[in-house]
């Protein structure tokens, strides 16, 4: 079993309008999860820099930074980062252009853990559905001309339909929703997802509501829990 996760913290800035990124690296240690997509994890002017120190996911978590960014102080692209357990082989991580009208991106990498080898996607989707559907389908027709692997897609996709936007994935994908995610003080939208190729079995998935996941940020963490097909 593998447990993966996806959570847009906000560039670490709570509902009391604090940036403390020690309780973004205290939620994840609950999630407890093997696979991290983090969106707005890097601040959007000047070096971008990361709103997670390096050294505190390094020293106080049991996951890796993918090594994704561009800029020195940065740990995303767009402020999309994906974290791995310390122990997961890493073979390739790629940064994936995508149709905007604002800063999007998506980022992926193929890893091995425990045992099991596959392809991991962070994005952070746009808030007009046309430019979504042009996202979804440059994700994916990007991914279709790489080596076939198992493949998850992670992050905050912006859809507030149940098919919406969503309906690009096709028949390749299955969509999981774990529950609504957005507004952490208030939870009414599933703006949160995790989508799965026909490769992976979804076990679980839920919404992380910890007390300290309710201020962190204004969206919650979400997690599934899979195991290949």
């Amino acid at each position: 079993m593998i447990r993966a996760a996806s959570y847009n913290i906000r560039k670490s800035v709570g509902l009391d309008r604090q940036r403390r990124p020690e309780r973004i690296v205290e939620i994840l240690n609950e999630i407890n999860a093997d696979i991290v997509a983090l969106q707005e994890v890097d601040r959007r002017t000047g070096a971008r820099p990361t709103t997670i120190p390096r050294n505190m996911i390094e020293a106080e978590t049991d996951l890796k930074i993918i090594d994704l960014a561009i800029r020195p102080d940065s740990i995303g692209w767009h402020g999309n980062a994906l974290l791995v357990r310390k122990d997961a082989d890493i073979h390739h991580a790629r940064r994936h252009d995508i149709p905007r009208l604002e800063p999007r991106g998506a980022v992926s990498a193929d890893i091995t853990l425990h045992g099991e080898t596959l392809r991991i996607v962070g994005t952070h989707l746009g808030l007009v559905k046309r430019v979504r559907q042009q996202q979804i389908r440059a994700i994916t027709e990007q991914l279709d001309t790489l080596p076939a692997l198992p493949t998850l897609i992670m992050g905050d996709l912006n859809e507030w339909r149940p098919g919406g936007s969503l309906d690009q994935f096709g028949e390749t994908y299955a969509i999981a929703t774990p529950g609504p995610s957005f507004h952490s003080s208030r939870p009414v939208a599933s703006l949160d997802r995790i989508i799965l190729c026909n490769r992976l079995d979804l076990l679980e998935g839920a919404v992380h509501q910890s007390e300290l996941a309710k201020i962190a940020s204004d969206h919650l963490p979400i997690y599934a829990d899979i195991r290949p097909a």
